[in-house]
């Protein structure tokens, strides 16, 4: 969803190393043998960034982690991770997980309607301002849906109906994400996506595939739409099967602002046994090609090249020692 306003002056500025995960250069066991991903595979995993980043320009803050051979989650990437940024689209996860939170405290229900008015409509990503008639009447899960799965813009408007701006706020700070916020404007029900960064992004991936960051039924409702195969598929994704695309939830952001142009992603890829073994926070901006809002963008071709070596790093990777796990039901198309 474009701001519309100046972008906020960028707090705790600097420039961080990547920090790669010291791998062991010979004897690894196979990666399908092991709880863990192999000890080459972080390394591996933080070349490709640097090489991808340096490929892409612009000034990237980055949080990439994975789980080692005794299944304790260990930093592979960690590039101004601190940084707070505009997190554009990919902040529409906070905002989904500030409604499931009061559908889990009672005061919401996935199917509660709400009707979708004309002046509520908003261009740009998603599927209802193409319909070019409006006055649906549509459950709380309908437009969750949208907003997760397609980034529907309109959608952050109907969540802001039932959740406001600063409720969202009090929400984030209560599940203690200390700079994660959506900005309030005068109407209470309406917002800008506002700021993140990548740690917190991280820190919200890691809860919500383990399951404590809402209810058990409310993270599955957010993993079963991020991780259907319907999504956003020109980044990490990309170079994929459906069974492989099946196994990553993500989340795609993009906008130009006056540093230039910003592509973000952020997501989680599971193990074949369900269990998550690896988290990503990408996020660039000062970027080239502004408009370019498709596959060819060089940020979202380094973003493609990168998920092919983390999917490959992961492999058949399983976790016996998880704390939750989570599948999704094998694509298959239905003509009839």
């Amino acid at each position: 969803m474009s701001k519309g306003i100046s972008r906020r002056a960028a707090i705790g500025a600097g420039t961080a190393a990547v920090a790669a995960v010291a791998g062991a250069t010979g004897g690894a066991v196979p990666a399908s043998a092991r709880p863990g991903v192999s000890l080459l595979g972080p390394q591996r995993i933080a070349e490709t960034y640097r090489a991808q980043k340096t490929k892409a320009r612009g000034i990237w803050h980055s949080h990439i982690a994975a789980v080692d051979s005794a299944g304790a989650l260990k930093t592979v990437v960690e590039d101004d991770a601190d940084f707070v940024i505009h997190g554009y689209s990919v902040q529409k996860l906070f905002v989904a997980m500030a409604v499931l939170d009061k559908v889990d405290r009672g005061q919401l229900s996935l199917g509660q309607k709400l009707d979708m008015q004309a002046s509520i409509i908003l261009g740009g990503s998603g599927i209802y301002h193409l319909h070019g008639v409006w006055g649906d009447d549509l459950t709380i899960a309908n437009f969750l849906t949208a907003m997760l799965l397609v980034s529907d813009n309109t959608s952050v408007r109907m969540c802001g109906r039932v959740v406001p701006a600063l409720e969202i706020n009090e929400i984030l700070a209560a599940k203690g994400f200390t700079h994660t916020r959506v900005e309030p404007v005068a109407n209470p029900n309406r917002f800008f996506l506002g700021v993140t960064t990548p740690r917190e992004t991280h820190d919200l991936l890691w809860r919500l595939a383990n399951k404590t960051l809402l209810s058990p039924a409310s993270c599955d409702f957010m993993l079963r739409v991020t991780r259907w195969v319907n999504g956003y598929h020109d980044g990490v994704r990309r170079n994929m099967s459906s069974v492989e695309r099946s196994r990553i939830a993500t989340k795609y952001g993009a906008e130009t602002d006056d540093l230039g142009g910003a592509r973000h992603e952020a997501g989680i890829m599971f193990g074949s046994d369900g269990a998550p073994v690896l988290t990503y926070a990408m996020f660039a901006e000062g970027l080239g090609d502004t408009g370019n809002f498709g596959a060819t963008h060089p940020a979202v071709e380094a973003h493609a090249k990168l998920g092919r070596v983390m999917f490959d790093t992961i492999g058949e990777t399983t976790n016996p020692l998880a704390r939750a796990r989570q599948t999704v039901k094998p694509y298959r198309p239905e003509s009839r």
